[in-house]
């Protein structure tokens, strides 16, 4: 059963008004003499006297607190519900297919393409962390949720009578591809309620679709899938990383960063080098130039502190420089502005923005990326060290935290 409630926005000084007006004795206009006269209630105007003490009536209660006017209505749809508050409410199990917590804000595939749906429709999102597929189904089935993102198989969603879209719409390859879960789905209530059929034309649509495939390849799960990636990411932090946690977390405390963000960069600069140097002259952990080094106010690069404290610096200030775009979409782009600068990526919202495409959707810029690496090397690479940090964060926070 739902808790709806209507609140309406009439203070008792206004109704008192309205309530005067409507109860005044009604005048006519004399033609002849201009004289405005009061006319009595007769029995044929009995039909006007009534419908004018409902108006009254209503205006009485409308005039109520707004606790006052709180009901029970079991059948109201949850896409009524969605519209009326404004928010869609989302049960969620956290994985590599479907949303992981970073820097105070919800991201990863799943996630993205609920966010998608949610701007559709007009509404914000609110997303529930369930500890299983189980339990956010259940959260859903009680009413505690407008729908559930989850892997669950159809088995329990049967069991539960509940209703799922598949996201890839039934071309599970273009996500099995990327190492993503090919049932990845969302669920809801009832089948025949409008938030069910909307989200399936939504999914099965040509153009989403192409998104969504645009979305899996960024949240590509294969970087660290071969044996020999994973044991040497996680040989390094277990051997590496206790030197320099307490600097990570220091540092990202100065500049408001989520520290395993800084871990996850400081991997894919250095492996967590302190004395790292490449032929270009770029070193120490987070691979500073010298130019960058000094306007963070680095004086030793290869001191790991002062290392992670410029690279926390100049994240944040591309973070600033992207301060337009959604925070849902922000770090990645301030993540690309920090391995091939600002402006370069700023030049490619343009032109996307002159094609009239959505300059601050990060998956329009991957996209653009990709389809150009071939011409611009630095594309390319920009490309993967976006998706590298963003594998290496998800991997520290489902696997090893």
């Amino acid at each position: 059963m739902q808790r709806i409630t209507y609140r309406v926005k009439v203070s008792a000084q206004g109704a008192k008004r309205r309530i005067s007006y409507l109860l005044r004795p009604k005048r006519t206009l004399s033609t002849k003499s201009n004289i405005v006269s009061s006319v009595t209630p007769t029995k044929s105007n009995r039909f006007a006297k009534t419908k004018k003490m409902a108006q009254v009536s209503s205006i009485a209660l409308l005039s109520l607190p707004a606790e006052s006017l709180t009901m029970m209505d079991p059948k109201v749809p949850a896409y009524d519900h969605v519209m009326l508050e404004e928010t869609l409410t989302i049960a969620a199990v956290p994985g590599d297919s479907t949303y992981f917590a970073t820097d105070g804000f919800q991201h990863g595939f799943g996630y993205d393409l609920v966010r998608s749906y949610a701007d559709e429709l007009g509404v914000k999102v609110d997303l529930k962390a369930y500890a299983s597929e189980e339990a956010a189904l259940r959260a859903l089935k009680s009413g505690n949720a407008d729908m559930a993102l989850t892997t669950a198989s159809t088995q329990l969603k049967s069991q539960l009578n509940l209703s799922s879209v598949n996201v890839s719409c039934g071309y599970d390859t273009s996500l099995t591809k990327n190492g993503l879960h090919p049932k990845v789905s969302w669920t809801f209530n009832q089948a025949d309620d409008p938030l069910s059929q909307k989200a399936s034309y939504f999914l099965c649509d040509s153009i989403k679709l192409e998104n969504t495939q645009k979305l899996a390849a960024f949240y590509n799960q294969n970087l660290l899938k071969d044996a020999y990636s994973q044991n040497h990411f996680k040989k390094t932090l277990t051997e590496k990383l206790p030197d320099y946690q307490s600097s990570f977390k220091e540092q990202a405390r100065n500049y408001n960063h989520d520290w395993e963000l800084l871990v996850a960069m400081g991997y894919q600069e250095s492996h967590l080098d302190a004395n790292a140097v490449s032929p270009t002259g770029v070193r120490g952990l987070m691979m500073l130039t010298n130019n960058t080094a000094k306007a963070m106010g680095v004086s030793d690069r290869v001191d790991p502190y002062q290392s992670i404290g410029g690279g926390a610096r100049y994240l944040e200030q591309m973070k600033t420089d992207f301060a337009d775009v959604p925070k849902t979409d922000r770090i990645w782009f301030a993540l690309a502005a920090y391995n091939m600068g600002p402006n370069a990526i700023k030049g490619i919202q343009r032109k996307l923005s002159d094609a009239g495409i959505d300059d601050k959707n990060w998956a329009n810029v991957y996209t653009y990326l990709s389809e150009n690496r071939a011409s611009n090397s630095r594309y390319g690479q920009a490309m993967h060290y976006v998706s590298n940090i963003r594998s290496y964060l998800e991997t520290i926070k489902t696997r090893m935290v």
